[in-house]
C-alpha cells in the first residue's frame, strides 16, 4: 500500500518540477567568430580562428539561461602576416599579456520569435564592458545553430592606442558576427 503511494507521489513531484535549461557545447569545426574593423573607411575583416561557447539554454525559459564565450585573442587572423603581427602589440590585442577575452551572461530574455538578447560582460585586454548580444535561436534535436552581430567600441577596451587612439584611420566600431552551431550535452 505504501510502496504505490510513494511511486505515484515520486512521479507527482518529477511532473511538477519546472524542466531544466539544456547544457550545450560549440561544435568548433562549423561554427565561426568574425571581426571586421575600418582601415580608412574600407572594411578590414578578421575572424578568431580559436574560441569556445557554452550555453545552458531552453528558448522557452531563455530567462534562466546563461552564456559563456572564451576567445584566444592570438587566433586573431586578418590574412596578412603583417597586420597579424602589428595586432599581436601592445597597442592592439597585446596578446603577450592578454591572450584571452571572455563574455559572460545571465541576462537573456526572448525579443521576438527565434531572437534572443544577452546582456553581459565582456572582459578584453583586462578591461571589462556591458555588451548586448542579439542572436537567432534554430534548434533541431539534440543540435542548434546560434547566430548574430554586434558592435564593439575599440576605444573601450584599448584596442589602437598611441598613434592609433584617433578613428580617422580606423574607425571606432568593430563589427562582431558569429555564426555558431552547439550540441546537446555538453
Amino acid at each position: 500500500m505504501i510502496r504505490p503511494f510513494l511511486l505515484a507521489a515520486s512521479v507527482l513531484v518529477a511532473a511538477a518540477s519546472p524542466a531544466r535549461a539544456s547544457d550545450w557545447k560549440m561544435d568548433a569545426g562549423t561554427s565561426r567568430l568574425e571581426f571586421a574593423a575600418s582601415f580608412e573607411k574600407t572594411a578590414a575583416p578578421g575572424v578568431f580562428r580559436e574560441f569556445e561557447t557554452r550555453m545552458r539554454f531552453d528558448a522557452d525559459r531563455a530567462t534562466e539561461g546563461r552564456l559563456d564565450v572564451t576567445i584566444a585573442v592570438k587566433s586573431a587572423d586578418m590574412n596578412s602576416a603583417d597586420v597579424n603581427k602589428a595586432i599581436s602589440g601592445a597597442e592592439w590585442f597585446d596578446f603577450a599579456r592578454f591572450p584571452q577575452a571572455e563574455f559572460h551572461a545571465t541576462d537573456i530574455r526572448r525579443t521576438d520569435a527565434g531572437r534572443y538578447l544577452a546582456q553581459g560582460m565582456l572582459t578584453l585586454k583586462g578591461l571589462q564592458q556591458p555588451v548586448e548580444v542579439p542572436f537567432t535561436w534554430t534548434e533541431t534535436g539534440d543540435a542548434a545553430r546560434m547566430e548574430g552581430e554586434f558592435i564593439v567600441k575599440r576605444g573601450a577596451f584599448g584596442i589602437g592606442t598611441g598613434e592609433w587612439a584617433g578613428t580617422s584611420v580606423i574607425g571606432p566600431d568593430v563589427k562582431i558576427k558569429f555564426s555558431v552551431r552547439l550540441r546537446k550535452g555538453g
